[in-house]
């Protein structure tokens, strides 16, 4: 979008929060770059230029506006709407690799030369994956200056710098203040959850949002010890690169309040990265709604309660087992079956604020389970070996890195993995925001009762006008049914 220079212009003027995280302003007389909804005048026209990333603007010798904020700005629904090479890289860059893994093991997740990745995010993005990771150390560390009362040597390699000095130059050339500048301005409650180590956030949306059936399918279908509902929030431990934590989640006006509690704080930035991805908060719920609502029978749908988000995950092999688990069974029966692997097989946490005790299984782990203690159906529990056992050597790799057609081909090619385990997969864990459900029961008595095709085949060919969108409007579908996915714990006097 950043190369349409009339249409930048126009949000800018107008002031439109929805393209926050699409393309970055660059003022030219002042040296700063700014989200397109930035509270101050709009230069002239003249002055302004336009970036895709924030990267990008850094590279070309801008620093960020203290008013706006534009290191904070929801990202971009760009990589979570593709599985080109950029897109599946950006989702990579965002979730750490970089910073663990060097470029040259971001190549390698990626199957592609180091050269051909730094040219395709040049050509798209105006910078490399060094510049793009380096960007996001910058806003880690100014998330833990302002919210942290750790001491700046401490919070330099937390935020993942190689060193002291490069962290103070860093947070110098984009914020145009010290790190000690940076901490003075900030309120002065650092962020405290009321537990040692827990860090207070908010994290940015794009408006609409609507909170009942993402928080409410979490919630429904959380896995005791692993995920609960407490206190208005939905909590859940994390398994992370450097240790673990737990995430409290909850919806508030503008914003997710979520809490994170973490063994090592160089987690923060894939903790909150993988708490949006689970909430879906990088959509574009305009876009999305605006394509749904060209069907005269979806479109009440919509009006009703737009901004609906795909309840997503923190881990793909997590949700691909209980995928599994929960094939042809009630919701209640498949919480069972993985709570019981959780007891076994997880790693065991400490929750002082609340119920949760263990992180889930490891594909590793549950590598190593004796099928005869799995209380499944024969073809189920080889179905369970066969995907416990693929995922474990690395044969199949669920991840933010996913071709999803690919993927989808695999899964498909397992024993036991009909079009719904593999698509139902493809959406929550893999994030592709066109997965359909045709043959999905709750989906096939929306649609008969909306009096859209009922049979699969029909159904699908109706459904090419909502494309790229179909998971957006299979939350719509399952939205008609009266069952707790689909209400906020708490508003349950709500239901029809």
């Amino acid at each position: 979008m950043h190369t349409d220079t009339e249409r930048c212009v126009r949000a800018v003027r107008s002031k439109d929060a929805r393209f926050d995280g699409w393309f970055f302003t660059a003022v030219l007389t002042t040296g700063i770059y700014c989200r397109p909804s930035c509270p101050v005048v709009p230069p002239k026209a003249r002055n302004m230029v336009f970036h895709p990333s924030a990267a990008a603007c850094q590279q070309a010798g801008f620093r960020a506006c203290k008013r706006c904020r534009p290191d904070t700005s929801p990202g971009s629904p760009e990589w979570n709407r593709r599985a080109d090479l950029t897109a599946r890289a950006m989702r990579l860059i965002a979730d750490g690799v970089v910073d663990r893994d060097g470029v040259p093991g971001l190549a390698a997740r990626l199957g592609y030369s180091t050269r051909q990745i730094e040219r395709q995010l040049r050509a798209e993005l105006g910078a490399g994956p060094l510049a793009l990771a380096r960007a996001q150390r910058a806003q880690t560390a100014r998330l833990l200056i302002e919210t942290t009362a750790l001491p700046m040597a401490d919070l330099a390699f937390a935020a993942g710098f190689a060193s002291v000095r490069t962290f103070n130059d860093t947070v110098r050339e984009v914020f145009a203040l010290s790190p000690g500048e940076l901490r003075t301005r900030a309120p002065k409650n650092h962020g405290s959850g009321g537990t040692p180590g827990t860090l207070a956030l908010r994290l940015p949306f794009r408006t609409p949002l609507n909170p009942d059936n993402l928080f409410g399918h979490l919630a429904a279908t959380a896995v005791p010890g692993v995920e609960e509902w407490r206190d208005g929030a939905y909590r859940r431990t994390l398994r992370l690169p450097h240790g673990h934590g737990i995430a409290a989640l909850a919806p508030a006006p503008g914003h997710i309040a979520c809490r994170l509690t973490l063994t090592d704080p160089r987690d923060l930035p894939v903790a909150i990265s993988r708490c949006r991805r689970l909430l879906d908060l990088d959509a574009d719920p305009v876009a999305i709604d605006g394509q749904l609502r060209t069907d005269p029978l979806l479109a009440p749908l919509v009006d009703k309660a737009p901004g609906r988000r795909v309840p997503r995950t923190v881990d793909a092999d997590e949700f691909a087992v209980r995928a599994v688990l929960g094939q042809q069974v009630s919701t209640a029966a498949a919480r069972t079956h993985a709570a019981r692997l959780v007891t076994a097989h997880g790693d065991p946490v400490e929750d002082p604020e609340g119920g949760l005790t263990h992180l889930f299984p490891t594909p590793r782990a549950l590598a190593a389970v004796d099928p005869g203690t799995l209380a499944l159906p024969r073809t189920r529990r080889a179905t369970f070996t066969t995907l416990v056992g693929r995922l474990a050597d690395g044969s199949l790799r669920l991840g933010v890195e996913s071709d999803w057609p690919r993927t989808r081909a695999q899964l498909l090619a397992l024993p036991g993995f009909g079009p719904w385990t593999a698509d139902v997969i493809a959406m929550r864990a893999l994030g592709d925001p066109d997965a359909f459900l045709p043959t999905d029961l709750g989906v096939r008595r929306a649609a008969r009762g909306l009096g859209l095709p009922a049979t699969p085949a029909a159904l699908t060919a109706r459904a090419a006008d909502w494309r790229p969108w179909r998971a957006y409007a299979v939350q719509y579908l399952w939205a008609t049914d009266d069952h707790p996915i689909n209400v906020l714990p708490g508003r349950e006097e709500a239901r029809p």
